[in-house]
């Protein structure tokens, strides 16, 4: 008798949506092997290519045998911060941090989706209300259901909408809080902070800013989409990973200290962890100084990016988004899974995404660029998609 998980699994399997895992050994750079092929890694989050910089990596273990008595490369915390997984190593990155990003404090997470499921239950209750863009990522909406403010959410990036709900709703409760990616990790489009923050004064609102996929690429410094836009005064809570750009894992939000406070003594997903391994905190604060310096992978990135949408449009397949993040839109989901296998056989590591991580009918390519990639590794690509999406055409 096949139970209702087997059944499921099986009606997910004909409708392209089965998932599964794919163990990949990282051959040089931003190529990795797979089914015994070298393939051009695109469906990776190694921004600023520091995952596969061996060079770096050198440089970080070179400390290791003068500092190996100092605990800063321990493999384990083997305890929450509130017990005895507190460190030095934790509070330094957290003083660089809020001293980088212009706050008064930060505090350590140990992912994005710790952060987002743990910050907005914690913050708000059943008086507040949370208004949040529809497209926002899927630990954004996870702790808006833990959380007991109500939320209501606004279609994407439009801000005239988000506007009517606050002239409909704001007299009502006590705090209302305008939640946001500034890079959208499935469309690679941008959020309008400008806008965001005048909505956010002329309604005495909060501004929460999730800067997962823009940590590392924007502004001088590499802070985000806030610092490039010179407003990082202005962002209430603005939450940044490691886990993307800075090739590592964990995560942080910029506060007030009254919040940091507040969310050590009520954050679930802060005070029932056990804290980050010292040689992960290490890293983090190896990498956050080493991008500091990185404006030219930056620049080098973004022209990349520009280089290859502009391409995909001229061969006219359907794409969008300002970042590095290159959407190409398919739409069925069983052609996205038939057309990522024939790709993978030209040489590109490329997945389909498909709901529910994007709206239905919009099953696509993420194609995910790094700065350790040369457009002579991308030029290819549209030519190769647009004859692609012909041949699929013709048999139609």
């Amino acid at each position: 008798m096949i139970s209702r998980y087997g059944k499921e699994l099986a009606d997910l399997e004909r409708r392209g949506r089965l998932r599964s895992l794919h163990p990949l050994r990282r051959s040089q750079g931003c190529h990795v092997e797979y089914g015994g092929r070298r393939l051009l890694n695109l469906s990776s989050n190694d921004y600023l290519g520091l995952a596969g910089d061996a060079e770096l990596r050198l440089r970080f273990y070179q400390g290791l045998g003068v500092q190996e008595e100092t605990g800063n490369f321990a493999l384990g915390a083997a305890s929450s911060r509130l017990l005895s997984g507190e460190s030095f190593l934790a509070q330094g990155l957290e003083e660089d941090l809020s001293r980088a990003y212009g706050h008064e404090a930060a505090l350590l997470f140990n992912s994005g989706y710790h952060a987002n499921v743990g910050i907005l239950p914690a913050l708000f209750t059943k008086n507040d209300l949370i208004l949040s863009d529809k497209l926002n990522h899927a630990s954004i909406h996870d702790g808006l259901r833990l959380c007991p403010a109500r939320h209501k959410r606004f279609r994407h990036r439009d801000y005239e909408q988000l506007r009517s709900l606050l002239v409909s709703s704001r007299k009502d409760y006590e705090q209302v809080v305008i939640v946001s990616e500034s890079v959208f990790s499935m469309d690679g489009d941008v959020a309008d902070l400008k806008r965001l923050l005048e909505l956010k004064k002329e309604f005495g609102a909060m501004l929460y800013l999730d800067e997962a996929h823009a940590v590392g690429l924007y502004g001088s410094l590499g802070l985000g989409k806030a610092e490039e836009a010179g407003v990082l005064a202005d962002v209430d809570l603005l939450v940044g990973t490691f886990g993307k750009g800075l090739a590592s894992v964990g995560a942080f939000v910029c506060c007030r200290e009254e919040i940091r406070n507040y969310l050590i003594n009520h954050s679930r997903s802060f005070i029932f962890t056990t804290a980050l391994p010292p040689v992960v905190l290490h890293w983090n604060r190896f990498v956050f100084h080493t991008m500091q310096a990185m404006a030219g992978a930056r620049r080098h990135l973004r022209q990349l990016s520009e280089q290859l949408r502009l391409a995909l449009r001229e061969e006219g397949i359907r794409t969008g988004g300002d970042s590095n993040i290159v959407p190409v839109m398919i739409g069925d989901d069983s052609l996205a899974l038939r057309q990522a296998q024939v790709m993978q056989e030209q040489g590109y590591l490329i997945f389909p995404v498909r709901p529910p991580a994007v709206p239905e009918g919009t099953a696509r390519f993420r194609l995910s660029l790094s700065a350790d990639m040369e457009w002579r590794d991308l030029q290819r690509l549209p030519q190769l998609l647009a004859d692609l999406g012909n041949k699929e055409k013709g048999q139609g």
